[in-house]
């Protein structure tokens, strides 16, 4: 029985007539899928149809924490929403950082499900058992730290904490992200599913304690991780993510012009000793993070962009720098601020504008369908504008806010420049230059990800327990990788500690036991692959097979001309043999899909999952 760590509840709040109700969540389910992420594919599962559409009111948002959001040890500060994405059309899970997930769980909850559309502008103040309902008519065209500001002078409470949908949402950008203070769910378009609803926002007082079985073990254990955490976490203090820009450059991995090549020659100011040395302010923490990796940047000059500062992480510096061939920091910089402030996933703006530059200077498009915007690579400026233009609904920038999804119907003779798997852009690493990468990327449960997909860097460029360009052996990689990061995900705990947990693919310790009184750490890597398999299920359902799978053209028949790689390419016949790999370890047959035997072995009732 568990004596801690989870508060036993969900609570569900209908728009359309708002009311809203609690939940009791059985032991079994937690046993089965942890939390987090788990248990918001599992309610996904069983409440959205195959063929809903994303944006209607038949849509739901699923947010879970995990057993261990909020206890006192090292970065407890995730949790997951669960949607279909307006972005792709298609199952989404998506993690953000912020206090909102811990501050949910100290009100008495470990989910909450959002369903229905409400009659006017909302947003919701949630405290302890109850929920209000108010009028969002003035915050609607605010821009995210605008309204976040007016709600909590609206409703001041000792631990508020606000996630909310920006313009762009609003606006019908397919990218919107949800913003969770400075932090964010950012990929897939989950605030344009906010918007659909008329809620923008939600308000969550906290403030309650969270049980936990062992509280001196608990103490204990975070006394160590925390130290350990900054012992070994010191390059994430210094520089971030972004510590990894350099050696992604140096090894011919780089994300550069749209991916026609992985090597930037720009990289001296982006590099992470330039922008710490030129543009960093100091370093962020998120809830209860001895880490803070986080990094503040500002503007170094009396530009155009003078007096914005913003917190890029290595894939926004990616994208919407090298991604677009622009090595002007102080552009990214901005890029990142705006995204923020008009709710934009960063890492999908950037592929859509580093597509549109390359139509442009092949001339597909031309100054006539940009209103003027000299949209060329290296234009740090017009990268600026056309965000702008996506968050204010205007001009070329209104069109790229539509997605690859909607775009490849707009301009046909164009998707061979979108670089993306299932409708989700890539992020910020080239796989031709580490081929493990491209199989994760075409299997992840969410299109191109390099997080759920599973981040092959370590073993495959920086530890090298595998051969980069090698074929065998990457199916096992990325199923564990995946398997891994999927309880990872339930456990509402940042990647970045986790080894300081014991939570690695052969996860050990005791902290599961001395938060809940019930140890699965033995079961962590069985219910990460339960998780994986049931996502599958889902994408199934919503059609999605082994077609899916593949990489987007450029990558599988374009050798990369220059660097560590050059020539370098994962033909369709290369991948097969990764794909083979990893859906013979999965269980799934030759098209992708599981079978009832696999299902029946990890417990995944699978007739639920179909229709």
């Amino acid at each position: 029985m568990f004596t801690g760590g989870y508060r036993g509840r969900l609570l569900r709040i209908n728009l359309t007539d708002e009311s809203y109700g609690i939940e009791s969540i059985s032991e079994g389910l937690y046993k089965k899928y942890l939390g987090g992420r788990g248990l918001a594919a599992y309610y996904y599962c069983r409440e959205i149809a195959g063929g809903t559409d994303p944006l209607s009111p038949e849509n739901k948002l699923f947010f879970f924490t995990g057993p261990l959001t909020g206890l006192p040890l090292p970065a407890t500060t995730k949790f997951q929403c669960a949607t279909r994405s307006p972005e792709t059309g298609q199952y989404l899970c998506s993690n953000s950082s912020g206090t909102f997930g811990p501050y949910l769980k100290q009100s008495g909850f470990d989910g909450l499900i959002i369903e229905g559309k409400a009659s006017k502008p909302l947003y919701l103040a949630i405290e302890n058992d109850l929920v209000e309902f108010r009028n969002a008519e003035a915050l609607i065209d605010l821009k995210t730290g605008q309204a976040m500001a007016a709600i909590s002078e609206e409703w001041p409470k000792p631990k508020l904490s606000i996630m909310t949908a920006g313009p762009a949402a609003f606006n019908g950008v397919r990218l919107a992200n949800i913003m969770v203070g400075d932090r964010s769910f950012g990929r897939g378009g989950a605030g344009a599913v906010m918007a659909a609803k008329n809620l923008k926002a939600l308000a969550v007082n906290g403030g309650g304690e969270i049980p936990v079985a062992d509280p001196q073990r608990i103490k204990e254990l975070n006394k160590k991780a925390a130290r350990e955490a900054r012992k070994t976490r010191q390059g994430h203090n210094l520089y971030g993510t972004n510590q990894y820009t350099e050696v992604m450059n140096e090894l011919g991995c780089y994300s550069v012009r749209n991916f026609t090549t992985s090597v930037f020659e720009g990289i001296d100011t982006i590099s992470k000793d330039y922008v710490t040395e030129h543009h960093k302010e100091k370093s962020l923490a998120c809830f209860h993070c001895p880490v803070a990796c986080a990094q503040l940047y500002s503007v170094d000059d009396d530009g155009a962009f003078k007096g914005i500062s913003s917190d890029p992480e290595y894939e926004t510096v990616g994208t919407l720098g090298a991604l677009c061939g622009v090595s002007d920091f102080n552009a990214i910089i901005a890029g990142n601020y705006y995204c923020d402030e008009y709710g934009i996933d960063t890492m999908s703006a950037g592929n859509l504008i580093a597509y549109a530059m390359e139509c442009f200077e092949k001339g597909i498009f031309n100054t006539n369908d940009t209103g003027g915007v000299e949209l060329r690579f290296g234009n740090g400026q017009a990268m600026v504008e056309m965000i702008k233009q996506m968050g204010e609904k205007r001009g070329f920038g209104a069109i790229l806010g539509r997605g690859f999804r909607e775009l490849a119907a707009l301009y046909p003779d164009t998707v061979y420049y979108m670089m993306h798997v299932k409708w989700m852009p890539f992020a910020a690493y080239d796989p031709r230059g580490f081929f493990g990468m491209g199989l994760a990327f075409g299997t992840s449960s969410r299109g191109a990800c390099h997080n759920v997909g599973g981040w092959t860097i370590r073993e495959e460029l920086l530890k090298k327990t595998y051969d980069r360009f090698a074929l065998k052996g990457k199916g096992e990689l990325v199923k564990k990788l995946q398997d891994n990061r999927a309880y990872i995900d339930s456990l509402g705990i940042c990647t970045v500690v986790r080894g300081t947990l014991d939570f690695s693919d052969q996860p050990g310790g005791d902290v599961l036991a001395a938060a809940t009184g019930m140890d699965l750490t033995p079961e962590l890597m069985s219910i990460g692959e339960r998780i994986i398999l049931l996502e599958r299920l889902i994408l199934n359902r919503e059609g999605i097979s082994r077609a899916d799978d593949y990489l987007p053209p450029r990558i599988m028949t374009e050798p990369l001309p220059e660097g560590p790689a050059r020539d370098k390419v994962i033909t369709r016949e290369m991948y097969d043999v990764m794909l083979e790999e990893y859906y013979r370890l999965r269980g799934w047959d030759h098209n992708g899909i599981p079978g009832r035997e696999v299902a029946e072995q990890l417990g995944v009732e699978i007739d639920h999952c179909k229709g």
